[in-house]
């Protein structure tokens, strides 16, 4: 029986996916073998000795100690893209409201008084302060073009923008699934003086901290619209309002309320709505779910944030996974315990990430305790499983 500790309201859509007769699930209970949770802080939480996974219901980690859990070897895991459709969405109506003025304008009609007379005639003469412009050939910036940001850039383009991208890590796999007509920026600097929007999709890293600074927002078209709906801090606010009151910018939407931003013309901004849909927190649960599952059954990570990908289909046998330091010799030092005991290697993977490898061995007969501790006491290893 595996036990599940949600850390935080997980949506039954995902936890469905964990079978009741081989998964006990509870907001507490004792050695758990994986947590899942949406927004929960763990820094300051005590880790249990038998925790295996870790599995976020969104997109964002900072509120996971990845490092931390990478030392014990302990596997992270996110949902990637399952949001994507609600935060495009949402960057959609931000560019809207912007360029067209909605919440004044809304406010405006909504404190009209007097007779439906009065207020058409009111509405008539008032319409004229609330006048926008449109979003066909105007070109969009999008930073960073991970599920969210190819999302956004591909609907852009559908509109008839024209849409700028930058993102340095853009793997192949990634690129494959943006437009063709989508340019890419040679460095964010680039970017900034061509596009009357820009929209950022990148996690709160230390390179991201403020990446959009006093700085580099002189650097931008005057009239340009700025929207947030990654994450607070990725942009000096100070600037962007200092901008916004000297009529550099035109607008600023993001979904980080804050009291700097109060009563500022051109601000909309929104209680952190961009993957608040029922459709996007059960897709996000789903998909944690059942990758958490395929890990602590067979081994197998997808949508990790700290581990490599890996996946072995399962053979006769006993399975062991193994986490470990990427150092030399040691794929050598495991096989050479195996055989010591006298197991076949039926199957086996290995694959690195940065200072993290992990492998996969399928061997021929059970596995005895003593050659899991001989394995276990190898230096560099992190964590040693062996599956049913």
């Amino acid at each position: 029986m595996y036990k599940v500790l949600t850390l935080n309201n997980i949506s039954v859509a995902g936890l469905e996916k964990l079978p009741r007769e081989t998964y006990e699930i509870a907001s507490e209970i004792q050695h758990p073998d994986a947590v899942l949770l949406r927004s929960f802080k763990m820094h300051d939480m005590e880790i249990p000795s038998s925790l295996k996974a870790i599995g976020r219901a969104g997109t964002g980690v900072n509120n996971i100690p990845v490092d931390k859990m990478s030392e014990q070897g302990i596997a992270v895991f996110n949902a990637p893209g399952a949001n994507a459709n609600a935060v495009k969405e949402l960057v959609l109506a931000g560019m809207l409201m912007a360029c067209r003025n909605i919440g004044p304008a809304w406010e405006f009609a909504r404190n009209l008084e007097g007779s439906d007379e009065e207020i058409s005639k009111a509405v008539e003469a008032g319409k004229k302060n609330f006048g926008g412009f449109e979003l066909p050939g105007k070109t969009l910036g999008v930073v960073g073009l991970g599920a969210i940001g190819r999302s956004v850039a591909n609907m852009a383009e559908d509109l008839g923008m024209n849409v700028i991208g930058f993102d340095p890590g853009l793997t192949v796999e990634g690129a494959w699934q943006i437009s063709s007509s989508v340019k890419q920026a040679a460095s964010f600097d680039a970017m900034l003086p061509e596009v009357d929007f820009i929209t950022f999709h990148v996690p709160l890293i230390d390179v991201t901290k403020n990446m959009l600074n006093a700085d580099r927002v002189k650097m931008m078209k005057e009239g340009a619209v700025i929207l947030n709906f990654a994450r607070n801090g990725i942009l000096d606010e100070k600037a962007i309002v200092d901008s916004l009151q000297a009529k550099k910018l035109y607008g600023y939407v993001c979904d980080f309320p804050s009291n700097l931003l109060k009563g500022v013309n051109g601000v909309v901004t929104l209680p952190h709505l961009g993957a608040s849909t029922k459709d996007a927190e059960d897709n996000c649960a789903i998909m944690v779910a059942e990758n958490v599952r395929d890990y602590l059954e067979n081994g197998n990570i997808k949508f990790s944030v700290n581990f490599p990908e890996v996946f072995m289909p399962r053979t006769e046998g006993t399975r062991i996974t193994i986490a470990n330091s990427n150092e030399p010799n040691m794929v050598s030092q495991i096989s050479t315990k195996l055989a010591d005991a006298g197991l076949n290697i039926v199957d086996m993977v290995n694959k690195s990430r940065g200072e993290l490898a992990y492998t996969l061995v399928d061997v021929n007969n059970e596995v005895p305790e003593d050659v899991i501790e001989a394995i276990h006491d190898i230096k560099g290893i992190l964590s040693v499983r062996v599956l049913d």
